[in-house]
């Protein structure tokens, strides 16, 4: 049976690419956010944002949730059932309805946390997990939510939202105004921090400290492309640089 949307509209499908596997049963898709922020007035972004896809039998998790055209829905489609939707960052909530309301999936996101739509589980660290080989980490000192799950697989698969970033260069997602504000700004280097995440939730170093804790090899952002076999020790190299003293 043909889906219909339980409201008149959401927001409609952006441009984006083709569904990718970096690693095993771990998908990765690319698309274009366009957006304001009060801290740049009058300016409309356009940007690049990433949806990572896991896989545990026929159940699909989507995490950042980044909605797809018709054609990437039925790409999506063929690689299982839409099981699990994650939301761990309190800025990348504009698809999620959208896929909530397609799919009936379980709806999982942190601790204070509070969408429109109904919670159906919440992540915490130690607590129920969307799939079986799944760590939970909460930042605990920030101003805004926001979490990493790292997939215990190949070593540790790091999975970010505005937190971890790995943004390289623009593509064409972008537009010429949010190119230069985000160059001079610091966005574009590799294995960074969210600039915007850091000016926002004011994260403190004993975050940094507890999630290099944690195992992983490589790391999938909401932002910028994979990282892989570095991840940690990039990091680790990130957190000293940004929280010297």
């Amino acid at each position: 049976m043909a889906y219909i949307p339980a409201v008149a509209t959401f927001p409609e499908a952006l441009p984006h690419g083709p569904i990718t596997e970096p690693f095993t049963d771990v998908f990765f898709v690319t698309g274009q956010m366009c957006t304001t922020f009060p801290e740049f007035p009058g300016v409309d972004w356009a940007f690049n944002r990433n949806m990572v896809i896991v896989r545990e039998g026929d159940d699909l998790t989507l995490i950042n949730t980044v909605r797809l055209d018709d054609d990437g829905l039925a790409a999506l489609e063929a690689l299982g059932n839409v099981s699990h939707v994650v939301r761990i960052g309190a800025l990348h909530d504009r698809d999620d309805p959208f896929y909530v309301d397609r799919y009936s999936p379980t709806f999982w996101t942190l601790p204070g946390i509070e969408p429109d739509h109904a919670v159906d589980r919440r992540l915490v660290p130690g607590g129920p997990t969307p799939f079986a080989d799944c760590t939970v980490f909460a930042f605990e000192t920030t101003q805004l939510p926001e979490g990493v799950l790292v997939i215990e697989r190949e070593g540790g698969i790091a999975v970010g939202c505005d937190a971890l970033q790995n943004w390289l260069e623009p593509d064409e997602h972008f537009n010429a105004e949010t190119i230069e504000i985000m160059t001079g700004a610091g966005f574009f280097q590799p294995t960074n921090f969210g600039p915007l995440f850091m000016m926002r939730s004011q994260p403190e170093a004993s975050d940094f400290e507890r999630l290099l804790t944690l195992e992983f090899r490589h790391a999938l952002c909401g932002h910028g492309e994979p990282v892989r076999d570095t991840a940690h020790e990039a990091y680790s190299t990130r957190a000293q640089q940004t929280f010297a003293e």
